[in-house]
Order: structure tokens, then sequence, then C-alpha cells
């Protein structure tokens, strides 16, 4: 049996949102993804600066509860127990494990439980062990890519 494990690998630069989420409780790093052959949905995975790797609860996607199906997709990473702040800086997102797909939610409360929920399921995830043994990936990477990685 194979120990290998697979992950996407998303290199980019953290670029100015709306703000929603941190008005919410939940600051992110937002990447532009245009054109990357991502799955819409959240993910438990990393964010490397260059430093370290941070866990992280990610979403790809259109933001339903805010722009219905008009909304640009974009992955926002929510960096968890950190507080620096990230603009401009060229990151490195680890998409490891899919917790679920994106949805509409019917209200900010009903969000907010779901975000919660999520980073719950990111921790129990960071509890099975694995990161990625080459967090030197973070500058091997095309800037503005998304790779498909096996460990």
């Amino acid at each position: 049996m194979s120990s290998s494990r697979n992950a996407v690998v998303v290199r980019g630069e953290v670029e100015l949102g709306d703000q929603r989420g941190r008005t919410l409780g939940f600051p992110t790093a937002n990447l532009s993804i245009e054109g990357a052959d991502l799955k819409d949905g959240v993910y438990a995975g990393w964010l490397d600066r260059g430093s370290g790797l941070h866990l992280t609860a990610i979403s790809i996607g259109g933001r339903p509860t805010f722009y219905g199906r008009d909304g640009f997709r974009l992955l926002e990473a929510h960096v968890l127990d950190f507080n620096d702040n990230l603009y401009g800086e060229t990151v490195t997102v680890w998409l490891c494990h899919r917790i679920r797909g994106q949805k509409r939610f019917p209200s900010l409360d009903a969000l907010v439980t779901q975000l919660t929920d999520d980073i719950g399921a990111c921790r129990r995830w960071q509890a099975t062990g694995w990161e990625p043994a080459a967090a030197d990936l973070h500058e091997c990477v095309p800037l503005g890519t998304a790779m498909r990685i096996a460990f």
C-alpha cells in the first residue's frame, strides 16, 4: 500500500478583498485563481509565507452567499491562530483535504456557524499529523499557478 498523499499547491500574491471575512471574525488572505482548474469547496491545508507552515481553512469559489452565481472565483485562506498582515506578500497555499462543497447560506449567522465548524474540521484533520515534507516548494511553484503534487 502506498503512503503517498496528494495536495494542490497554489502560489500567488495576497490581494485586498472585500474585508468581509475580517468583519465576520475570519480574516482571509485572498489569491486570484482565474483559469486554475480547482474544484470549488472548503479545504484544510497549509499556508507558507516562506518561513514555515501555518494551518489554514481554505475556501475556493464565487462566494455564493454574497454574490449568488455572479461572484468571480477566489481562493480565500483563513490562517488559524495568526494575526499578521499578509497583503502584498507572496504565499504558497496547500489544499490537502476537502471538507465540503461550496454552498449559499440563508444568513450571516448560518455562515459564521458553518465557518466555525469548518475550522473545527481543519483542526481534526491536523491531528492526523500530515504536513508536507517539501515546504521548500514555496519558491519552486510558479507564481500565479496551481499544481497537483504527490508525496
